[in-house]
């Protein structure tokens, strides 16, 4: 007799809604890897922005083993809720703050942003995704239309309606998926915002191959050899990616 494992029917519940991202997203992961390929070939930046809880898909896409060293992280302290938790949701609300955060990093028309925000209708991720249109750079929303569609608009719009690309991480409204009948816990939008970025590099690995580019890639820090590599990706990137150190 097979013994039951705790916990297993939440894992089915998300090995069940990866499978639904992976096949609905298919279609836009393919375009999306085609944007980035196309700035990696032109020297541009991969801009990776979101607050709260958004920010653990940012730290995935920066200075990440098997990661893009081209990726610059864009944020603010008041965004992190581990610098205060009420005052994080207050500064996401609050209009302006992707003006002064975008300031500083230097957009360019040949960079591709990413804007990873599950709700997508808070000031600072749409105006983030405004900004960069109106600048010429290609945007990239990851978030979930339903939730989206379920929140108040506090920006009047939302992320993915100004969105040159939506990857949709079909994350429910209100994020809890357990129990299956009255979710309560366990929220998935950061498994399934990190398995869309790394759906994303496998096809663009694939991609880069196929068109003969070398994509710049991180290195574990951890294995022989790891720092040796890294230090010529640290030598070009460092100038115009400060948070590298």
């Amino acid at each position: 007799m097979t013994e039951t494992v705790p916990g297993s029917d939440f894992g089915d519940v998300v090995r069940t809604h990866l499978t639904r991202v992976e096949q609905q997203n298919a279609g836009a992961l393919d375009d999306v890897a085609e944007l980035v390929l196309a700035s990696v070939q032109a020297d541009g930046m991969v801009l990776a922005a979101g607050a709260g809880h958004s920010l653990a898909a940012v730290a995935e896409t920066f200075y990440r083993a098997g990661g893009l060293a081209c990726v610059r992280p864009i944020y603010h302290p008041e965004l992190l809720p581990m610098h205060g938790a009420v005052s994080s949701t207050s500064a996401e609300r609050r209009s302006g703050l992707a003006a002064e955060v975008l300031r500083d990093a230097g957009l360019a028309a040949h960079d591709v942003l990413f804007v990873f925000s599950t709700s997508g209708v808070n000031p600072y991720p749409v105006e983030l995704a405004v900004l960069a249109a109106d600048a010429g750079c290609p945007v990239v929303a990851v978030t979930s239309l339903a939730a989206s569609a379920a929140a108040p608009r506090r920006a009047g719009t939302t992320l993915a309606e100004n969105a040159t690309v939506v990857l949709d991480n079909l994350v429910p409204p209100g994020d809890a998926t357990y129990p299956p009948d009255n979710p309560v816990t366990a929220a998935v939008s950061t498994i399934a915002t990190a398995f869309l970025w790394n759906l994303l590099l496998v096809r663009l690995l694939d991609k880069a191959a196929e068109s003969g580019v070398d994509l710049p890639l991180w290195r574990s820090a951890n294995v022989e050899g790891g720092d040796a590599a890294n230090s010529d990706l640290l030598r070009k990137y460092q100038t115009r990616i400060p948070q590298l150190g």
